[in-house]
């Protein structure tokens, strides 16, 4: 380096150098405090489904020891039920005896063993050809041509009971267009092309979206939702499958977010009383009234925690949930009072495990999460309409889960807007006692999921 020419300029490197060192130092020190926080996180335990929110499909199962099972007490032998309703009945008399060959045709007989024999008929495609004759006027000259039938009109050739098992085939059971195309062709003989079942489901679309429609309608009038998502691919982009319910009605939506605006446009101007969901931000403060969280989220936070060392307020508060939920699941067998009482005595609690003092980081953090979450833990004892957990969501969301890793997602959004769609009419239907296929049925007619078919 060239010296410098005067003593300005030593002073003006100098100075140069010495902010230089300082940004230096605070780099170092940026970057100690980032090695020390990894270094922490190697310590931690590793998350799991029974310790925090990993779906249990990732969780890591421990490999068995490889022998045998110890064969258990065996238990009383059971049968096959027989069906309600059967299509026919076979009434058989005997006409000689077993033992003795005497003719007891004449004798007096009762039922003495009942069975069934079930087969499956051989489905075949039932196609109606219409030919509509015509020809000249002779009175006007003319062409005329014969009115079609009531209902074989002109148009989609595809029939109500075809689209309502092609729509279950494809949603409900996850099987993939060429796979469906292939079990129609060998089961029904029916030979379609994959465009032409893309076309059948793109023309149940309206049918499906007045459904959830009427659906949304009936979610409204009641006091409670609860509430939850999963991520869903549509396209080359993730985005998210929500779902809304309460008693005999849920209600799917498939959105590009995972936002608070998601909400908002659900709900519009309207608030129910109560609220059921885990503590992300996006499903807090829509609540009139109060907001229960769930307790199964946060008894698996705790015993991370646990796993994190903490050996005070952790393991306190895990006993304390376990105990809010047992109450809870007891609520049928105990009055208004008892319930006061309770929830009383939980309160409690709570405020003596706040009071205990964390011997490491893992209890600090747990005594932060209690003091933020303790307004919305115990709501639901004294209000019987709501649970202590959110696990309603999440069986609601489970088959959906599995269709996504069997398909793989949706190449275009109204593909994903019409599945959420029929997952609304599919599972508000199991909650009616509706199955699957009459419920798509139901639907198609543009009848409510009232009527058993």
């Amino acid at each position: 380096m060239t010296p410098p020419a005067d003593l300005a300029d030593k002073d003006a490197l100098i100075a140069t150098l010495v902010a230089r060192i300082e940004e230096q130092a605070l780099l170092i020190a940026k970057l100690t405090a980032r090695i020390a926080e990894l270094e922490a996180r190697l310590g931690a335990p590793p998350k799991g489904p029974n310790n925090s929110s990993v779906p249990p499909s990732r969780g890591q199962k421990a490999s068995g020891s490889g022998k045998a099972r110890s064969k258990r007490k065996p238990h009383r032998g059971a049968h096959r039920t027989l069906h309600p309703h059967p299509t026919r009945q076979c009434e058989v008399r005997a006409d000689v005896c077993q033992g003795c060959g005497a003719d007891v045709s004449g004798a007096a007989q009762g039922a003495m063993q009942t069975y069934e024999h079930i087969e499956i008929p051989k489905i075949e495609p039932d196609v109606t050809r219409i030919v509509l004759h015509g020809g000249v006027c002779p009175c006007c000259a003319k062409t005329f041509k014969a009115e079609p039938p009531p209902g074989l009109e002109p148009g989609s050739p595809f029939g109500p009971e075809l689209r309502a098992y092609v729509i279950y085939l494809r949603s409900v059971q996850g099987i993939p267009l060429a796979r469906l195309r292939a079990l129609l062709k060998d089961l029904f003989g029916l030979d379609l092309s994959e465009g032409a079942l893309v076309n059948i489901l793109k023309a149940a679309a309206p049918a499906f979206a007045e459904q959830a429609d009427r659906l949304k309608a009936d979610l409204k009038q009641g006091a409670v939702i609860a509430s939850d998502e999963t991520g869903l691919r549509v396209g080359k982009k993730n985005t998210w499958l929500w779902v809304f319910h309460h008693g005999l009605t849920a209600l799917f939506l498939a959105k590009p977010a995972r936002a608070k605006t998601v909400v908002e446009d659900f709900l519009g101007d309207w608030r129910p009383d109560y609220w059921i969901s885990d503590r992300y931000g996006g499903q807090r403060g829509w609540a009139l009234k109060d907001h229960q969280y769930c307790l199964a989220h946060l008894i698996r936070d705790t015993r991370y925690q646990i796993e994190a060392g903490d050996t005070i307020v952790a393991p306190a508060f895990l006993g304390l949930l376990k105990r809010a939920c047992a109450i809870g699941r007891r609520r049928d067998e105990l009055d208004d009072a008892k319930l006061k009482a309770h929830q009383a005595k939980l309160v409690r609690r709570l405020s003596d495990t706040l009071a205990l003092p964390p011997d490491c980081d893992a209890g600090r953090k747990m005594i932060k999460l209690i003091t933020k979450t303790r307004r919305h833990l115990f709501v639901f004892i004294t209000n019987r309409a709501l649970s202590a957990t959110n696990n309603g969501s999440e069986r609601a969301l489970r088959p959906c889960a599995v269709y996504r890793k069997i398909t793989n997602g949706f190449r275009s959004e109204w593909a994903a807007s019409l599945y959420a769609d029929i997952r609304s009419a599919v599972e508000t239907g199991r909650r009616r006692q509706v199955r699957a296929i009459n419920a798509i049925r139901l639907t198609l007619a543009g009848r409510p999921l009232t009527h058993q078919v």
